[in-house]
């Protein structure tokens, strides 16, 4: 596995509190999909896992080194998280296009969120089984 590009980003909790008592939906639908607000709202606190979320975005976008340039939007970066698995950072399109050229096909992600702050850290990566395989001796 070679690691293309890394990102790293903390949120402020009581902040993003703040940001979505005043914009509520619209802010809500501009920055997450459908299913990270889903996510979000079937906990007993959502606001930490939006937090969390919106560090993740930032995260991936530092990981592809473009920040909300090139045409990179908010909801093509989607924090996706199965029962039972670490969730990952699934890009679409501008955002993808921008991975697959840096040479990453997937991100990985570590989210956490503990007191005032959440915070993600995001790693662009190649799994290439032949980029995987270590031809020097040992």
């Amino acid at each position: 596995m070679s690691v293309c590009g890394v990102g790293v980003d903390l949120v402020k909790i009581p902040r993003m509190r703040e940001v979505i008592a005043r914009w509520d939906e619209r802010f809500l639908r501009r920055v997450f999909t459908e299913q990270e607000i889903a996510y979000c709202r079937a906990r007993r606190d959502p606001v930490p896992h939006f937090a969390a979320r919106f560090a993740a975005k930032e995260a991936g976008m530092k990981a592809l080194g473009t920040g909300l340039r090139l045409g990179v939007k908010w909801r093509e970066l989607e924090v996706r998280r199965e029962r039972g698995q670490a969730p990952t950072l699934v890009l679409h399109g501008r955002s993808r296009e921008l991975g697959l050229a840096r040479g990453g096909r997937r991100m990985l992600l570590a989210l956490t969120h503990e007191g005032d702050y959440a915070l993600a850290h995001a790693l662009l990566v190649d799994d290439d089984p032949a980029l995987a395989a270590d031809p020097a001796p040992h």
